[in-house]
């Protein structure tokens, strides 16, 4: 089992669409996968409650006892991906030390990029200490046809963690299908489909 955390201390990163579109991405291989909502204003499940369920299982644990009390609820999956707290926290902290793999969705802007230094600083510490501990950024909500977004992953590459090399772009369908408890797969938009299939297939090369 992998446990990825997708964090960003700075709300409106896209943090809770990437969390619920790449799990259900690998849920359509086959993968049995589990989403924790770990942010106490609990977006994941309030997107979960539109359907009842039938999409991701999504579980509620939003305290500082997540490293601990994870352990209870994830036997048998394959992925557990956690949702995180949009700020630096006992929460954020406890997600770290959870995981085996973080992804940092980050938009396209200053603001964005300065606000990733507090938690680019917690992962290096955990990784210092021995954690084996993988980190990457993920280019969010990139506008399409800048230079923006390239932009930003040469910034990044001052943090000294790697960024994928696939992006999301900012299209209707994210917001859209997550206003409808749904994804990107159940909409017409093959762009945002191939974007988080794209994103999923690297993190899989890390796996």
């Amino acid at each position: 089992m992998k446990t990825i955390a997708i964090l960003n201390q700075k709300g409106g990163s896209g943090k809770t669409t990437l969390t619920i579109n790449l799990t259900y991405a690998l849920q359509q291989d086959g993968y049995k996968v589990l989403i924790v909502d770990s942010d106490p204003q609990g977006s994941a499940r309030d997107w979960n409650n539109e359907t009842e369920g039938a999409i991701i299982p999504v579980i509620g644990l939003d305290r500082a006892s997540l490293a601990t009390d994870i352990k209870a609820v994830t036997n048998g999956y394959d992925f557990v991906i956690i949702d995180g707290a949009p700020q630096l926290s006992t929460h954020m902290a406890a997600a770290v030390k959870s995981a085996d793999i973080i992804l940092i969705p980050v938009k396209p802007s200053s603001l964005d990029l300065w606000a990733s230094s507090d938690l680019v600083e917690i992962i290096k510490q955990r990784q210092e200490i021995g954690a084996n501990l993988q980190a990457a950024f993920v280019v969010s909500q990139a506008i399409k046809n800048t230079n923006l977004a390239d932009e930003v992953v040469k910034v990044l590459a001052e943090y000294e963690l790697p960024a994928f090399n696939s992006q999301i772009i900012n299209r209707v369908a994210y917001a859209s299908s997550i206003s409808d408890g749904k994804t990107v797969f159940h909409t017409g938009d093959k762009n945002a489909q191939k974007e988080i299939n794209n994103i999923k297939q690297e993190l899989l090369q890390w796996v």
